[in-house]
């Protein structure tokens, strides 16, 4: 049952911005937080107390802080698969035996780090990371924004079927040099394995004896990789109740530990178990991931927002965007409630965005002059991530700061085509320094915000059958059975590949 909560939220009078930060003198204070060298500014959005306390009230109707600690401590939560989501095990909280496992796995990890550090393996310069979905996204996105230009290994992460994405990383590789890294929890993903099957092939057509031997494994089943030929002990495994967009935490994360060194990947396990700990000890209008739902919700709910948009002010978190596409649309973008009843509420908004600069030059029109009203996330760094000169880094965060400033206050022209509304929302993100435990901090609240919005609609967001449909119809496609899909599909399949 949808809470009655719910219409006394869409009830309560709507201010303008200008008009909140006019009656309330302390505004950037009471919604100004910091937590792990993040700060979070959420005044510019169209929260007041009113609306904290009634999305409070809510948080208590549908029993959010029983969920938390369901999340917590590793219960099963994951109702739809009958299992637990434990990705928080991966760096410290949970179920006592999850987390000793996680830790048992992950000294594994680095001792196999180790070895191939050392040279025993082979005198490796180069890594392919092969993966999809969450099995690649969170590898890539790490290395973009943390990597220094100085690390022993090169690092590519290939995703994509397509061999315009392949090719070009084995014609820039050594075979003899390259570690072949295969990330698939289940170790079927027909994409990931074909892409694996043609770098071994590349291998030995460029004089490699074993190419199998250059291969590690990243997986929830070890059997499978085991069958597919890869010696145990280059078998990194990780549990079954960790997800796919949730498990860069988890062995997942071997190729960037192992580029970029293991004690950045320990900070960055820190990072998000700080925001672990505030996520489970700070109240309701204090706890970052629990007000930027509440936001979320009004925005979606009350305002009828259909999108959000996430904009970083910094090239290294250029796959932000992508990344939190697949972790909130992929977690939420359900139409049913835990019981399986029809969902009467709005699920997941479409995230989309881009970096700033450049986005002001493409999409920004439509944010200050559109007939659509998007919620807007900026994402800045205090301290650049280059050496040129300071107007660089300090025309960036200034760029950000205006169009945040400029979305609020707007401009009135008599001139209606020169004319800007305002009253336009946004929620800025400063970090200190962009390094490992300020990003392990960031994608931990991401990961938090993301399950409040799922508790406050009562649905799982630990499944993903959605993701399975599209596979059972190409899986159809390409089976010789006789089978047809639909007319115009058929006609597609003959015009790509020739009459039958």
């Amino acid at each position: 049952m949808t809470s009655d909560q719910w219409q006394t939220i869409r009830s309560l009078p709507h201010k303008t911005l200008s008009k909140l930060f006019e009656e309330d003198d302390n505004r950037v204070n009471t919604l100004g937080l910091e937590q792990a060298g993040l700060y979070f500014d959420f005044s510019k959005t169209h929260l007041d107390s009113g609306y904290v306390k009634a999305f409070e009230k809510l948080a208590d109707d549908v029993g959010l802080s029983a969920k938390i600690e369901a999340l917590l401590s590793g219960e099963t939560i994951n109702i739809s698969e009958g299992r637990a989501a434990e990705h928080l095990a991966e760096r410290g909280t949970g179920n006592e035996t999850s987390v000793d496992n996680a830790r048992a796995l992950r000294g594994r990890m680095k001792s196999l780090i180790e070895v191939i550090d050392s040279g025993v393996m082979g005198e490796f310069t180069q890594i392919i990371h092969l993966g999809i979905g969450g099995s690649a996204l969170g590898p890539k996105m790490l290395h973009d924004a943390l990597k220094l230009g100085d690390e022993k290994y090169d690092l590519a992460v290939v995703s994509n079927i397509d061999g315009v994405a392949l090719e070009p990383v084995l014609e820039r590789f050594d075979a003899s040099k390259t570690l072949l890294v295969i990330a698939s929890k289940t170790f079927t993903t027909a994409e990931t394995l074909l892409n694996a099957q043609s770098v071994l092939e590349w291998m030995q057509e460029e004089g490699v004896v074993d190419a199998l031997g250059q291969v590690v494994a990243l997986t929830a089943d070890p059997e499978q990789a085991v069958q597919w030929g890869i010696d145990e002990t280059r078998i990194l495994p990780f549990s079954e109740t960790v997800g796919g967009r949730y498990s860069l935490w988890s062995s997942i994360g071997f190729s960037v530990a192992l580029a970029l060194g293991y004690d950045v990947f320990e900070d960055l396990l820190a990072g998000a178990a700080a925001m672990d700990q505030h996520f489970q000890d700070a109240p309701w209008d204090q706890n970052i991931p629990v007000l930027a739902a509440f936001a979320d919700q009004y925005y979606t709910q009350v305002r009828k927002c259909e999108t959000r948009a996430v904009f970083a002010y910094d090239e290294r978190l250029s796959l932000l965007p992508d990344y939190l596409q697949q972790l909130e649309m992929e977690s939420n973008g359900k139409s049913v409630t835990m019981e399986g009843d029809p969902l009467e509420l709005r699920s997941s908004p479409i995230v989309w965005g881009g970096v700033g600069t450049d986005a002001q030059h493409a999409v920004f029109q439509l944010l200050h002059q559109g007939s659509h009203l998007i919620p807007v996330e900026f994402l800045a760094v205090i301290e650049p991530g280059d050496s040129l000169n300071p107007a660089h880094h300090n025309g960036l965060v200034l760029n950000c700061f205006a169009q945040g400033a400029a979305l609020m206050a707007g401009k009135k022209s008599d001139d209606s085509h020169r004319n800007y509304p305002g009253d336009r929302p946004s929620v800025t993100i400063l970090l200190e320094e962009l390094e490992a435990r300020s990003l392990g901090a960031l994608l931990a609240f991401y990961e938090h915000r993301t399950f409040v919005n799922a508790a406050l609609l009562n649905i799982n967001p630990f499944d993903q059958f959605g993701v399975e449909l599209g596979k059972q119809m190409a899986n159809k496609l390409a089976a010789e059975d006789g089978n047809q899909l639909d007319a115009s599909t058929e006609e597609l399949k003959k015009r790509a590949f020739g009459a039958e």
